[in-house]
């Protein structure tokens, strides 16, 4: 897996999915791979949002960063706020 910070280089477009473990958000995550966007992945299940990820660097070449984080927590917006500072 390649971890980056979202505040790298000026040109290196990120996108943030949340959900991204299984389903829709993990499609997203692919679909946007496959363009070259670096991702921020956001799920409760670290596990599978690593996995994930090392998919994801290991097709496309990819940068993630893997937040683990219950959107239904109200202090989960915080939480990923404070980690993409």
């Amino acid at each position: 897996m390649t971890t980056a910070s979202p505040t790298g280089p000026a040109n290196q477009r990120w996108a943030l999915v949340t959900g991204a473990s299984a389903g829709i958000g993990a499609e997203f995550c692919r679909q946007l791979a496959e363009q070259r966007y670096a991702l921020v992945l956001v799920a409760r299940r670290r596990e599978r949002l690593e996995s994930l990820a090392g998919e994801l660097a290991s097709r496309h070449g990819v940068e993630t960063l893997v937040l683990t984080a219950d959107l239904a927590d109200p202090q989960a917006p915080a939480h990923i706020a404070s980690a993409l500072e």
